[in-house]
């Protein structure tokens, strides 16, 4: 949920030739993104670029945002929204040729595209569209060793881009956000990191006074029969006071870590009926938990996890394939001290284990309504490849060296965007017949090394081909 989180470039340190390079000439005024932005910069930003990093606008085209730098939250107009698409539109090139046509099976060489980045790198060129946008790629399901070129494949479906009226970058077949470059080398360089912190994590959680005014706030609060709570609701937002941003295992500074945040924040958003689903099977935990018993000792708290099949591979581990929605909600009910402490109960609340269900059921139709969640898929993903090919040693099985990726050689430079320590409190209140039960924590958690580690073995993976037309190209279709 991140209206207020992405942040925004940090200013003095130059965007040079790599990702957000062609962002320098755009000098635009403090100006209000689309929520949908906000995996990549939804925020007031002063020198300006469309999208964050790499290129261009996530988007989301309904309850945009500002956040200002006092922490003022509102509404972005439909005016404004427009004139955010505008922006992106006249920064990016229209896909021509192969990359105007949608294919089942696009491949890239992770040779190549390295390649392209060192010559962009010592040549001083900006990067283009098609490689920012990783050939306009939309999932990764194969990931094949390449011994004879010593390379690594990827490969999966890939369809031309288009910018959404709220800014947002899709494809045209599908809708689904397209796959970053800038992501990609995060994934890449962040795997020890994201081992050392126990994955790549991140959540927006109340703080223990918080938690203790609160109490104190609601002890004095005497409702009449049949008197509408919700004037209490800025009361009790003051006393909750701002939420904290928890990251691990990424970059802060970088577009991923926004992307995770942006989601977190608008999961929760949707779940506390702080902005309209979008989708009409997925209607907010306050409207399914309304009028029924609720805990006054503990709270729901929902997070985005990992949902991926089996990892399967060929008997010679050359061909690897990635399966499954990607993306799950989980929930677990919390219960917090008079300190205000909290500690996980390893209970479910049936009818916060019922939303997240059904999130996770609606995932793909909110995800093309809302593309801070594709964003998120994407994310985790490449998280899943990046990590995939560490673990299982793929980079020394092909003998390809993948330190321009990794990040080794400063040859990548990404765009680096302030992230905020605290948010405005993102909250809602139930006065059910047992207390008030106050739905505010969430989070998402990418654990790519336990999908990485789940493997099974499918013999007919040996047939998938992928040989490639051209070989003055970085990527390619494959029958």
């Amino acid at each position: 949920m991140c209206s207020s989180l992405l942040g925004r470039p940090v200013s003095g340190r130059p965007i040079q030739r790599g990702f957000g390079s062609w962002v320098r000439a755009m000098q635009l005024p403090a100006l209000v993104l689309p929520a949908a932005m906000l995996t990549a910069l939804c925020v007031a930003m002063t020198a300006s670029t469309a999208d964050a990093g790499i290129g261009l606008g996530n988007q989301q085209t309904v309850g945009g945002v500002m956040i200002a730098p006092d922490g003022s939250v509102r509404a972005a107009t439909i005016e404004e929204q427009k004139e955010m698409a505008q922006v992106v539109r006249n920064a990016m090139q229209v896909p021509a040729g192969e990359l105007a046509e949608a294919t089942d099976r696009r491949v890239i060489s992770l040779n190549g595209l390295q390649a392209a980045l060192q010559e962009a790198h010592e040549s001083g060129k900006h990067l283009d569209t098609e490689t920012m946008f990783l050939a306009g790629m939309q999932r990764i399901e194969y990931v094949i060793v390449d011994e004879e070129n010593n390379d690594i494949l990827l490969a999966g479906p890939a369809e031309p881009w288009m910018v959404r009226p709220d800014g947002h970058v899709v494809g045209t077949k599908t809708g689904g956000s397209v796959l970053r470059l800038d992501d990609l080398v995060t994934a890449f360089s962040s795997v020890e990191t994201a081992r050392n912190d126990g994955g790549i994590r991140c959540s927006i959680e109340p703080t223990a006074e918080g938690r203790v005014r609160l109490q104190n706030f609601l002890k004095n609060v005497k409702l009449r029969p049949g008197q509408n709570p919700a004037y209490l609701e800025a009361g009790m937002r003051q006393a909750f006071g701002p939420q904290q941003i928890f990251l691990a295992g990424v970059p802060t500074d970088s577009r991923f870590a926004r992307t995770l945040v942006a989601a977190d924040f608008e999961m929760k958003r949707i779940a506390m009926g702080l902005t309209q689903s979008p989708v009409a099977g997925l209607p907010s935990y306050l409207e399914i938990a309304k009028n029924q018993a609720q805990s006054s000792v503990s709270s729901p708290r929902w997070w985005m996890a990992c949902d991926y099949d089996p990892i399967a591979h060929d008997a010679d581990g050359r061909v690897w394939k990635i399966s499954g929605q990607g993306v799950k909600t989980l929930t677990e009910d919390d219960t917090f001290d008079k300190e205000g402490k909290v500690r996980s109960t390893g209970r479910q609340n049936p009818l916060a284990t019922k939303w997240a269900d059904m999130m996770t059921e609606q995932f793909e139709d909110l995800s093309r309504e809302r593309p801070v969640f594709r964003d998120l898929r994407n994310a985790m993903d490449l998280a899943v490849v990046a990590t995939l090919v560490t673990q299982q040693q793929l980079d020394q099985k092909s003998g390809i060296d993948l330190s321009v990726l990794r990040g080794k050689d400063s040859q990548v430079e990404l765009a680096s965007y302030d992230m905020p320590k605290t948010l405005e409190p993102q909250c809602s209140f139930i006065k059910g017949r047992a207390g008030w039960t106050v739905t505010a924590s969430g989070g998402v958690n990418v654990n790519a090394f336990a999908v990485s580690e789940n493997a099974v073995i499918d013999e007919t993976l040996g047939s998938v081909a992928v040989a490639s037309d051209s070989a003055s190209r970085w990527w390619w279709n494959s029958k």
